[in-house]
């Protein structure tokens, strides 16, 4: 049965109030059923992340860019905590070095309605989080690909 349910979450959730309700309609199944295989599907490692995609250019977010920063390692984890919680940031993760070519360890996507916008937002995150000085590079996209959720075929062998 998780199978059919893996399979269902691929499809993304319904645009309800109770959504796990309606999937379980679905599948023949109660909310709170549904709920606990979701949960137990995650404990037992099937299911690593469950998140959302929004799909910023339909909401009217023509520009994004990735900005990357050469932090020292032992301020990384404090400065990316402070980068998440800027609301325009919608993506913050730490990477290791690729040297000689990639210094930067330090990733925050930020989208704003405009080009110039995003590089606003850049730089009050320069100027606020004190980042100005370091290494960085802002990264503008050039190309939109379609995102999707993550396929489970290999996991279905161990849901069962």
């Amino acid at each position: 049965m998780d199978h059919r349910l893996l399979a269902r979450l691929a499809d993304g959730l319904p645009l309800a109030s109770r959504p796990y309700a309606e999937i379980g309609r679905e599948l023949d199944l109660s909310e709170d059923a549904v709920i606990g295989r979701i949960r137990r599907l995650a404990e037992g490692g099937v299911i690593r992340r469950f998140g959302l995609i929004v799909r910023h250019h339909e909401l009217g977010y023509q520009a994004n860019a990735m900005s990357v920063w050469d932090v020292p390692d032992d301020q990384v984890d404090a400065l990316g905590t402070d980068l998440a919680a800027y609301p325009f940031v919608t993506l913050c993760y730490r990477r290791r070095r690729q040297l000689p070519r990639w210094p930067y360890n330090l990733f925050a996507m930020v989208h704003g309605k405009e080009r110039s916008q995003v590089q606003s937002q850049v730089e009050q995150l320069n100027e606020q989080l004190a980042l100005g000085h370091l290494p960085h590079h802002v990264l503008f996209s050039t190309k939109r690909y379609k995102q999707s959720a993550a396929r489970f075929a290999g996991a279905l062998s161990k849901a069962g």
